[in-house]
């Protein structure tokens, strides 16, 4: 489901248009992003967490010839999934 499919089904489920719905989805993941982006948690109690956790540093290697290389440490954003929504899954 790419962002158009998601839109429509907003739209559908909400009874609302295509561009509200595109709106909404647009607030959402600002309000997302900003707050990831501070260090914020963002909790949605049933659906998951989104938050910042930090990668250290450690050895890799290049794919292409083999040679040992070191990936630095860096942030990345997490989410995890909750109960609900694992359960919808299984």
């Amino acid at each position: 489901m790419n962002k158009a499919d998601l839109v429509k089904k907003m739209a559908e489920m909400a009874g609302t248009t295509k561009a509200n719905a595109e709106k909404l989805l647009d607030a959402f993941m600002d309000a997302v992003t900003e707050a990831v982006s501070k260090g914020d948690k963002v909790v949605l109690v049933g659906f998951g967490t989104f938050q910042v956790v930090k990668r250290s540093a450690r050895n890799g290697r290049n794919p292409r010839t083999g040679a040992p290389l070191k990936i630095p440490a860096k942030k990345v954003v997490k989410f995890s999934p909750g109960k609900k929504l694992e359960d919808a899954v299984k």
